[in-house]
């Protein structure tokens, strides 16, 4: 039996209260494809706990884990090696159960982790302070768009062409509420990245330049560059990274410039988790700031007797006392992932994240070199982290990588996926390699990819 406290005459002076001639007025965002008009037609009203987990199982059973073949698979989500040591710290109780610390007399632990978590981020984006995390890449960068917007007091966001897709959609689809002009593009399919023609868009109305760092084809951009531009007309710069791990070998955003960097810290510590949750990194290069970065930020301080201790410095988000002089609605921080993160980067340190980096550059330049090989294909980049574009001579790259999951190698993602209806990006192959990589995977790869770009038919998988 369902529990519904409400009656019909609750419900409608609750719409009456806010506006709403009906529930529907509710769902007027949402487009009418994706709503229902009804049950889902093919499954049954009701079922036993035992038929529903025989049906589960038999429904998952077709899938194809990263874990069970080559995996090459990344766009702004990466397998990585997460040490079982992680998960045992982030399942004791003190913080699989934690919520907001807003008792810091019994919650030290919490905001000492948030704390060294906060340590970690600035030091790995070059930054003078970076907050308690948000709850993924792509709210973070929105947020550092309408922190942009405060600070300059401008209404306009120059996007990158080469920034995640994903990730220009959020901004574009909070800005709605927000009043905000968003200037995207689409990339362009070249050796580097058109930075001449993302500056020649800054212009004194401008807010906020945002630029992906290695960008979404895998390419490295001079980030200074655009940081001088954006600077000279009284913007500022923001940098997204959907790859932590490549902090490791390249230069850290905020040292070449960048005023707010902000990403996805899933491949430290978190796995992949059929898309969540995940983790939003957050921070900013120029203390004066702190004031306007959304969510909350962890501080030191010293108790009565003058013993070391940790509180909330900073709740600038809407469920604190701010209400709705919040910089944000952000209503929590991933803060178990945060925890996770923060384990594994305790666990690496900073010798051992510069060798993981090491390790997935060697294992991608090694799988370029064996890819570029196989005829019709063509390697885009000239240089790379552990991601790079490869470009199939005549082939629509969805339907190599359909023919690749049938053959069992998740080979990577198409472009044509990410960019519906962009005809130059059909033929382009987004291929991600890190650590756990081996030298078979690369060969296997290599091989099913010569005879998929062939025609040849898939062989049976062996029972």
């Amino acid at each position: 039996m369902r529990y519904l406290p409400l009656t019909d005459t609750d419900r409608a002076d609750m719409l009456a209260k806010i506006g709403a001639s009906s529930i529907d007025d509710l769902f007027v965002d949402v487009p009418a494809v994706a709503q229902l008009d009804g049950p889902i037609h093919d499954l049954p009203m009701h079922a036993s706990e035992m038929a529903v987990e025989r049906h589960m199982k038999s429904r998952a059973g077709k899938n194809l884990a990263a874990g069970d073949a080559p995996f090459f698979l990344g766009a702004g989500a990466y397998r990585h090696h997460v040490p079982a040591s992680v998960d045992t710290v982030i399942q004791r109780g003190e913080f699989l159960t934690a919520y907001t610390p807003y008792q810091p007399e019994i919650a030290q632990g919490t905001l000492q982790m948030l704390f060294e978590f906060q340590t970690q981020v600035a030091r790995l984006y070059g930054c003078a302070v970076a907050n308690a995390s948000l709850y993924d890449g792509s709210t973070a960068c929105w947020e550092a768009v309408a922190m942009a917007s405060r600070v300059t007091k401008r209404k306009r966001a120059v996007l990158s062409g080469a920034l995640h897709p994903h990730y220009a959609q959020v901004v574009k689809t909070m800005a709605q509420f927000t009043g905000d002009e968003i200037a995207d593009a689409q990339p362009s399919i070249q050796t580097e990245p058109d930075l001449d023609g993302l500056i020649s868009r800054i212009d004194e109305e401008t807010a906020c330049v945002v630029v992906q760092y290695p960008d979404i084809l895998g390419r490295i951009s001079d980030l200074s560059k655009v940081a001088e531009a954006a600077h000279a007309k009284g913007a500022l710069l923001i940098a997204v990274n959907t790859e932590p791990v490549a902090l490791g070998a390249i230069k850290s955003p905020g040292e070449l410039g960048a005023d707010i960097v902000v990403g996805e810290g899933q491949s430290i510590g978190v796995g992949l988790q059929f898309g969540g949750p995940y983790l939003g990194l957050f921070a900013v290069r120029d203390p004066k700031h702190v004031r306007q970065m959304p969510g909350r930020l962890c501080g030191e301080t010293t108790d009565a007797e003058g013993k070391r201790g940790f509180v909330l410095t900073l709740s600038t988000r809407e469920q604190h006392i701010r209400r709705e002089k919040a910089t944000s609605n952000i209503c929590t921080n991933s803060g178990l992932c945060a925890l996770a993160f923060s384990v594994h980067m305790t666990l690496l340190g900073e010798k051992g994240l510069r060798e993981l980096a090491a390790e997935n550059h060697r294992l991608a330049c090694m799988t370029a070199d064996r890819l570029a090989q196989v005829p019709g294909v063509s390697l885009l980049n000239t240089a790379f982290f552990n991601e790079f574009t490869i470009m199939l001579d005549g082939k629509p790259a969805r339907e190599i990588v359909r023919d690749l999951a049938d053959r069992g190698v998740l080979g990577g993602v198409s472009l044509g996926r990410l960019y519906p209806g962009v005809e130059a990006l059909e033929n382009a192959l987004l291929v991600a390699v890190t650590e756990t990589t081996t030298e078979d995977d690369i060969d296997r790869l290599a091989t099913e990819l010569h005879d998929a770009l062939a025609g040849t038919q898939a062989k049976e998988p062996a029972q």
